[in-house]
């Protein structure tokens, strides 16, 4: 038996959110990214698994905006993203 196997069928939030997080870790790792980037990537997923040790809500939310940051479609403004003037 695989190490994995009782995750691919979730049947608890703790689970999903362990699912979740491997398949993030995968996707890091096949990221075709500068070293630098792909390890501060690791280093945001790792400091969201340490939360999940905590507050599972609190991880599932992090690792809902680390996935949306991966897909491109964090809508959270930062200031290089802003006009000149603003």
């Amino acid at each position: 038996m695989a190490a994995d196997d009782r995750l691919n069928d979730p049947q608890t939030g703790d689970e999903l959110l362990a699912r979740r997080l491997r398949d993030a870790h995968r996707r890091v790792r096949a990221l075709a990214l500068p070293q630098e980037e792909q390890a501060r990537l690791a280093r945001r997923l790792l400091a969201i698994c340490d939360v999940a040790k905590r507050d599972i809500a609190h991880a599932a939310a992090r690792l809902d905006a680390f996935i949306a940051y991966l897909d491109g479609t964090f809508d959270t403004p930062s200031r290089r993203n802003m006009p000149h003037g603003d």
